[in-house]
């Protein structure tokens, strides 16, 4: 096996938006390929086809589905982000929450300095934890 990469397929077109807004979001983020549906394929001109993006040096891939699922994201699978600092911390979820949803508000809930976790606009969960 050559390595695991976490998959996001997103729905309506927004794949490259959601790469655009992480790449805006994160420090150290990029996009590192993209193709494009082009005339006469399966999915619709422009949207992306399949695409590699990183953050910190973690790999993902996404596309844009050109069927309707009857499925979406859902939190039971989240990205886990270990932050360095408070300011950090409260940067990314002011980011990530807007027009997304508190999952938990960030807070000291026992297990570390400060935890919260949120679904960011495209759907998408995160956890985002400052340790003691």
């Amino acid at each position: 096996m050559e390595k695991v990469t976490p998959f996001l397929m997103f729905q309506d077109g927004k794949a490259e938006e959601a790469m655009n807004y992480y790449l805006s979001t994160f420090a150290d983020s990029k996009i590192t390929s993209i193709v494009h549906y082009g005339a006469n394929e399966t999915g619709d001109e422009g949207t992306v086809k399949q695409a590699t993006f990183s953050i910190k040096g973690q790999e993902f891939m996404c596309i844009d589905s050109n069927l309707k699922h009857q499925f979406s994201f859902t939190p039971s699978f989240s990205i886990f982000v270990t932050c360095d600092t408070e300011e950090e911390i409260n940067n990314l979820y002011h980011k990530l929450i807007e027009d997304g949803q508190a999952l938990m508000p960030i807070g000291d809930y026992g297990f570390s300095q400060r935890f919260g976790w949120v679904n960011d606009r495209f759907g998408v969960s995160w956890q985002l934890n400052l340790p003691s």
